[in-house]
């Protein structure tokens, strides 16, 4: 097993010369053309499912079948709320609102989204840094337990030195999804040496969203969706 998820991680994480593009959207598009998305070379996307534990993408459905339909490799992601339950608790309700995995070699890994909160003046939550380490690993934990996978990380490395301390413990098991919005990814958080996906731009013009690439082929994109 610990061979298999070496292996699994090397995949997703060394620094490869190709890359693959993508995409991820939320309710603030609801209405994606996906046909024109996969001609304008897109091959994955991460789709947001939830917020916390009182909010679920109204447009989810419609827009996870409308990639599924045209043959992307899609998965979904959770915004994280810190500041209003535990880690286990919001894993649960993005597991059971879109959250999961299967290897069917089409679905990626869910995701938790880390990032400032845009609620209010505390950056993390009114966490202690200690504190924002041990809800990531409450989610992490709760996830893997009811998936299989351990969840992919999405942050910024000023956010995580801000409100984890820059801790280096999940790099290990937890596949990275660095937001720079810069022409290279730049410094890595702690505990990553490569990144998995890189979010490089909020505006994937001419497609939706937010614009991303995976770090590797597509034939490794595929491996890793799998699982193996």
């Amino acid at each position: 097993m610990m061979k298999k998820l070496a292996a699994l991680l090397l995949c997703a994480s060394v620094a490869y010369s190709e890359t693959v593009k993508g995409i991820d959207v939320s309710g603030y598009q609801p209405n994606v053309n996906w046909n024109t998305v996969k001609a304008n070379g897109i091959k994955f996307v991460y789709i947001k499912a939830t917020e916390g534990t009182g909010y679920k993408n109204p447009s989810f459905n419609s827009q996870y079948t409308g990639a599924t339909n045209v043959g992307l490799i899609r998965g979904s992601y959770h915004f994280a709320r810190p500041d209003v339950s535990s880690g286990a608790v919001q894993a649960n309700y993005f597991v059971s609102n879109g959250g999961g995995w299967s290897g069917d070699g089409i679905t990626l890994p869910g995701v938790v989204d880390l990032e400032y909160n845009p609620y209010g003046t505390n950056k993390c939550y009114g966490l202690s840094a200690a504190g924002m380490v041990n809800w990531i690993r409450d989610f992490s934990n709760t996830y893997k337990t009811k998936t299989g996978r351990p969840p992919v990380i999405y942050t910024s490395t000023s956010w995580w030195q801000l409100c984890t301390g820059n801790y280096g413990g999940f790099g290990s098991e937890n596949p990275l999804w660095i937001a720079r919005y810069a022409s290279t990814p730049g410094t890595l958080p702690a505990g990553w040496a490569f990144y998995s996906f890189w979010q490089y731009t909020d505006n994937a013009s001419p497609n939706p969203g937010d614009g991303d690439y995976w770090n590797g082929s597509l034939a490794n994109l595929q491996k890793f969706a799998r699982g193996g």
